[in-house]
């Protein structure tokens, strides 16, 4: 199971991000994870959405760089060492990562990950049993 993730390549300039989470308010889409990548000049926001087409055409409409770029999002327990242990079965099958990004809740992490090879992720992730997020996923105790 794949993600849907936008990246937006932003101006640092104040307000950029106030406009575009105006943008998804006002079409009723919900973020569920983001991840700012910034410079002197500009940023990358990624970002998980509810309604990934919705807010595509909203961004673009509004003349935000916007484009989709497929992910792997997965659950693992926030207790130490749980994240080595995953990211070791990937470096076993000679897996490059791109990026992560992750956030904790109630005793779980959510963890969005780039790889040079999503679907093989998901599939190596899914056979040693982590929880694949899909598109809209609530992170849950």
């Amino acid at each position: 199971m794949l993600l849907q993730q936008l990246s937006l390549f932003l101006e640092n300039k104040k307000g950029r991000l106030t406009e575009v989470t105006r943008v998804l308010s006002e079409n009723g889409i919900n973020i569920a994870a983001f991840s700012i990548a910034d410079t002197a000049d500009y940023g990358i926001l990624r970002m998980i959405v509810d309604q990934t087409e919705i807010a595509l055409i909203a961004l673009k409409e509004q003349g935000f760089a916007v484009h989709t770029t497929q992910v792997v999002g997965f659950v693992i327990p926030n207790e130490p060492g749980n994240l080595y242990q995953a990211l070791q079965h990937l470096d076993s099958i000679d897996i490059e990562i791109e990026y992560l990004y992750a956030f904790a809740h109630n005793g779980n992490a959510a963890t969005v990950i780039k790889t040079n090879d999503n679907t093989l992720v998901a599939k190596i992730l899914a056979e040693f049993g982590y929880q694949l997020l899909g598109q809209g996923s609530q992170l849950h105790s």
